[in-house]
């Protein structure tokens, strides 16, 4: 598939006002910011629809999926603390964009997806753009238990609980981001793995996902 992306002085423009505004709403580490000052989001979209790429809002990719609100993007990774090397697993490719953040913050990215149209598109739009994540298709609740353990584990995607699967997957030390709910509505959590069966659980802001959707989930 050929590409034509464009990112001239107006997207860029658009990026810097975008990382104003999160910095409005509380985003504060100066990494997060600096990664989604460059990555390009409206490639993530269709061109029909680049204006919208640079507003704080979630938007339709297919699917009955989204990408994220840049605000919910950056107030997940903030949770994650990512240091440069750090193995992620990411629950939900979607569109993508979170994976670049986080690949830009220098983490190194596996990534699942189970709808297969987003899985076939990212891996072609991904590389493009110079992201190469580990791909993977399937159930992401059940995570990727065979490159297991993570450093840190993010789901893009609301559950009913805290999947086993995942806690068993992460780290001793390892950090957990996860919104926990109904289908309307969930709360973010962060589980902290002090020891191979303990956990340090805390429960923080509202927001809405769409559903996780697996054996492990909804």
């Amino acid at each position: 598939m050929a590409y034509k992306f464009i990112d001239n002085y107006r997207e860029q423009g658009a990026r810097k006002r975008l990382v104003e505004i999160l910095e409005k709403k509380g985003i504060d580490d100066k990494q997060i910011l600096k990664a989604i000052g460059k990555v390009p989001r409206h490639f993530f979209f269709d061109e029909t629809f680049w204006n919208q790429a640079y507003k704080d809002i979630a938007f339709p990719i297919g699917e009955e999926q989204t990408i994220s609100q840049p605000y919910t993007v950056a107030y997940q990774t903030q949770l994650l603390h990512i240091k440069k090397g750090d193995k992620v697993l990411e629950i939900g490719t979607g569109s993508g964009y979170q994976a670049c953040i986080l690949m830009e913050l220098g983490a190194d990215v596996y990534t699942i997806e189970r709808q297969e149209k987003l899985y076939q598109r990212t891996i072609q739009v991904l590389p493009y753009m110079g992201y190469k994540p580990k791909f993977f298709l399937g159930d992401g609740s059940r995570g990727i238990k065979e490159h297991a353990p993570y450093d840190k584990i993010i789901v893009t995607a609301g559950a009913p609980t805290v999947p086993d699967e995942l806690l068993k997957q992460l780290k001793i030390g390892g950090i957990l981001v996860i919104p926990v709910g109904d289908e309307d509505k969930q709360k973010m959590v962060t589980v902290l793995k002090t020891a191979e069966n303990d956990y340090e659980k805390h429960v923080l802001d509202t927001f809405r996902f769409v559903p996780l959707v697996g054996d492990k989930a909804w």
